[in-house]
């Protein structure tokens, strides 16, 4: 059951939700429906790396080359829109909404978002788009990096066949056994990498949504946001 909630609640105009976790956990679901619930704006910072590895690629810069990825991070123009119904993510004026959910741009974004001056550009960007707040914001970073300061910070996650079946079932049909194969690898990517590692942040609940519905996550995020309000 969906708990109520007034888009009006005081608060709401300068929370800031955090909601980091591993691929295929149901983070966009999750925070679409918080923010859309709360009337809040949402954020989606993996749509952003997706958005400049989309953009390298099309700019034939070798995304394994780091002093190469370095050199051409602060080139592309995004632009991240945070309406929780229709977010968009442009890259020089284009919407490349499709286009970053590629097979293409999944086998590049995980170099192309290890190198440092990617991160460092886009965690300001996040930052300017976080501002006074009032706004949900998935990712693998927001708690601990992006905005440590954020009144209520999730890490969801949940057990890798399911997060592989749900993977597959977004793509359409895909092999499980290969998309989980590849989610770990990202998973290992992503909690190695020497800047911003995938980490559960201080303070953070850990939620498992393996054996929980999209409404029972929503509303427990919901819950936890209404206490801080």
């Amino acid at each position: 059951m969906n708990v109520p909630i007034s888009a009006d609640l005081p608060g709401n105009q300068t929370v800031v939700v955090a909601v980091d976790g591993t691929s295929g956990s149901g983070k966009s679901s999750t925070c679409r429906a918080v923010a859309d619930r709360l009337g809040l704006r949402y954020l989606d910072t993996g749509a952003q790396y997706r958005a400049i590895t989309w953009w390298m690629l099309t700019q034939d810069v070798d995304v394994h080359d780091a002093a190469a990825v370095a050199a051409a991070a602060d080139t592309a123009v995004l632009e991240s829109g945070t309406d929780p119904l229709n977010p968009t993510i442009t890259v020089d004026g284009t919407d490349v909404s499709v286009q970053i959910r590629s097979d293409e741009v999944n086998a590049a974004v995980s170099p192309v978002s290890t190198v440092p001056e990617v991160r460092s550009r886009l965690v300001a960007l996040q930052r300017e788009i976080i501002g006074s707040g009032g706004i949900v914001v998935e990712g693998r970073d927001i708690g601990s990096v992006v905005w440590p300061d954020a009144e209520v910070k999730i890490y969801l996650t949940a057990d890798p066949n399911a997060r592989a079946v749900r993977r597959a079932l977004e793509a359409g049909g895909a092999d499980v056994a290969a998309t989980q194969e590849s989610l770990l690898a990202r998973d290992k990517i992503d909690s190695g990498r020497a800047v911003a590692p995938l980490t559960m942040a201080d303070g953070a609940l850990r939620v498992d949504s393996t054996h929980l519905t999209l409404d029972e996550v929503v509303d427990m995020v919901v819950g936890l946001v209404t206490e801080r309000v």
